[in-house]
């Protein structure tokens, strides 16, 4: 073929046989994925690409063999060869577009430390494997460290950090005879546990089973493009047959008939339309990848344009996850700024999530911090130092409440109804002024609500953390519909009650307590800033960790919808005029398409579908 155009020959005798040992190997070898792929197809009796793919090069194969070894005509080996590659190319960019399979049963399984410090018959400590522990053993936890199992403590107190497990932001205040999940981090004080639920019956266990389910129950979006090539391989059947079968009714004789049957099956072959998903697919995810969306499921993602609710996490994905300080409430005779200095000064040692909030507000106002002297932690309390030689306490309402002191009760009632936590400063046991602190609400989040209302979507909330403090964020942020104090199998029922509702559901959320739910939905949507488990259990991640992103992305679901649409008509479109010029129906006036010019016309139309695709913009 490459001779032809060139207008030269370079033939010789037997060239035609090392032209068939070099495309057997094609057939064979590149064909192969075809082959089974059109078998497989066969057998569950749903033909599409593969089955026409396969009928192609086989058709092509077989009848240029005949050709080699005495028939007379012309060998298609040079369609044949462009056909798989061409092929292969395009299912090459689709599995690039999509891979990634899914680890995230494997991230769950890493969250679980492989060692347990163990305590003997004689209170000995001894590292042994986790799989070793059994029920009713005594494990000893340290500060800082993941919990291995879940269990009861029966020695100890300390803050517990289950944001990643239950959404709860706060590290939840524990003491003896309190439960503890394996998975979550031990933030302060040593603990020793009581093993009570190992391997399957774990809590961690069950969130990973959860997962396994709904990502094997997943409904699979038949793709448009296997639809397409379905009702393609029975035109092309037809219109093969039905040109061999007329003519030889015409007089002509079998070899020119077959020839015009084979021009009609090769010409008939999807170049185009194996190009026009995964080349709009390709475009879209590069498009996608610079404006901070990661797609790890297509099928998934393409269906994003039809979404009528959109499920919210509220820890990580609608507020930071981290606390910020609303409100300092100063008793008379002191100013907000002594009030951050001494709270600040006393906190910029400690590691609780609330010390970093103040300690950054202090930051803000440029206030600079204090010498720090006799630190302590009084669990369950507070905290308690001296700073410029005064005894400084940051409290508990609880240990206000013990020694009776006196507290504007109104307002801070009023400050916890909104969800925020009350941090009381003491300055030598005697009341200087209150810190609220609550996790702050993204910036984008309420745009993003908005903008979803304004396209009839609905914005759901669904978090493990308490009522009082889902309120507040939903007020916020404009959002009417709010699910609290949520376990992570309930947030996946949730999802499906939504969905039984008729509506297409996306959850965007980032903790390993939203992963069942993230993979239950029609479409999850990880936060980037979120945990590996909730990323690798999403379709689609968000990389700025931008609610707004999620209006974005349904955007581009559709635009990239629509480019594919466009594609596939003119991929299948193109064999309207095809398919009659190859089968000869201008044969009385003289144009008959060789199959060379039938490989020509498939190469134009693989270039506009690929030009189309590119012209897919954000």
């Amino acid at each position: 073929m490459i001779q032809m155009f060139l207008g030269v020959d370079w033939g010789f005798p037997g060239d035609l046989y090392i032209l068939f040992a070099l495309s057997t190997v094609v057939f064979f070898y590149g064909g192969w994925p075809f082959l089974t792929g059109a078998a497989s197809e066969l057998r569950e009796k749903n033909p599409g690409m593969m089955t026409l793919i396969g009928l192609a090069i086989t058709i092509a194969y077989g009848y240029s063999t005949i050709v080699v070894f005495g028939w007379e005509g012309d060998q298609l080996f040079w369609e044949l060869a462009t056909l798989v590659d061409i092929m292969l190319l395009g299912h090459w960019i689709e599995m690039r577009s999509i891979m990634g399979a899914s680890n995230a049963l494997e991230q769950l399984v890493k969250l679980m430390p492989n060692e347990a410090h163990r305590l003997n018959e004689k209170d000995e400590v001894e590292d042994v494997p986790v799989s070793e522990l059994k029920s009713k053993d005594h494990v000893l936890i340290k500060p800082g460290e993941k919990i291995p199992v879940d269990g009861t403590i029966v020695d100890g107190n300390s803050a517990i950090d289950e944001a990643m497990l239950t959404g709860e932001s706060v590290p939840v205040e524990k003491s003896t005879g309190d439960e503890v999940i394996g998975g979550s981090i031990n933030k302060e004080g040593s603990l020793t546990v009581q093993v009570e639920k190992t391997g399957e019956e774990s809590y961690l266990s069950k969130v990973i089973t959860m997962v396994k389910e709904a990502q094997e129950s997943k409904s699979k979006t038949q793709d448009l493009t296997n639809r397409a090539a379905k009702w393609l391989f029975y035109l092309a059947l037809v219109a093969g047959f039905l040109t061999l079968f007329i003519w030889l009714l015409l007089g002509y004789s079998f070899d020119a008939a077959l020839q015009r049957m084979v021009t009609v099956m090769v010409i008939t072959c999807p170049h185009a339309l194996g190009l026009a998903a995964p080349l709009v697919v390709a475009v879209s995810t590069a498009i996608s990848a610079k404006n901070g969306l990661l797609i790890r499921n297509r099928g998934n993602f393409e269906e994003a344009r039809n979404l009528n609710a959109v499920v919210f996490d509220k820890t990580g994905t609608l507020t930071k996850g981290e606390f910020g300080v609303t409100d300092v409430v100063p008793r008379e005779g002191y100013s907000e700024e002594d009030v951050v200095y001494y709270a600040a000064s006393l906190e910029q040692q400690s590691e609780h999530p609330i010390a970093a909030g103040i300690v950054n507000e202090a930051k803000e106002k440029v206030i600079h911090l204090g010498k720090i002297e006799e630190f302590q932690s009084i669990t369950g309390k507070g905290i308690e130092g001296k700073v410029d030689g005064n005894k400084i306490n940051a409290v508990s309402p609880g240990y206000v409440k013990s020694q009776n002191l006196v507290y504007d009760k109104d307002l801070f009632n009023q400050m916890s109804e909104e969800g925020k936590t009350v941090i009381f400063v003491l300055m030598n046991d005697t009341l200087i002024g209150m810190i609220a602190l609550a996790d702050m609400v993204r910036d984008t989040a309420k745009e993003a609500v908005a903008r979803l209302r304004d396209k009839g979507i609905r914005s759901i909330m669904l978090t493990g953390d308490n009522k009082k403090v889902a309120n507040w964020v939903a007020k916020q942020l404009g959002i009417d519909e709010v699910y609290a104090e949520v376990l992570p199998d309930d947030k996946a029922n949730q999802v499906k009650k939504i969905q039984g509702k008729g509506c297409k559901v996306a959850m965007t959320g980032d903790g390993i307590n939203d992963a069942p739910a993230l993979a239950t939905a029609d479409l999850g949507i990880a936060i980037g800033a979120g945990t590996d488990v909730a990323m690798e259990t999403a379709d689609v991640v968000l990389v700025k960790s931008n609610p707004n992103d999620v209006v974005g992305l349904m955007d581009l679901s559709r635009k990239t919808y629509r480019k594919m649409v466009q594609n596939l008509w003119w991929a299948t479109g193109y064999n309207i005029v095809a398919i009659p010029l190859a089968a000869g129906i201008l044969a009385p006036i003289g144009i008959v398409l060789s199959p060379a010019v039938g490989a020509v016309l498939m190469s134009l139309s693989t270039v506009i579908v690929a030009i189309n695709a590119q012209l897919l913009k954000a």
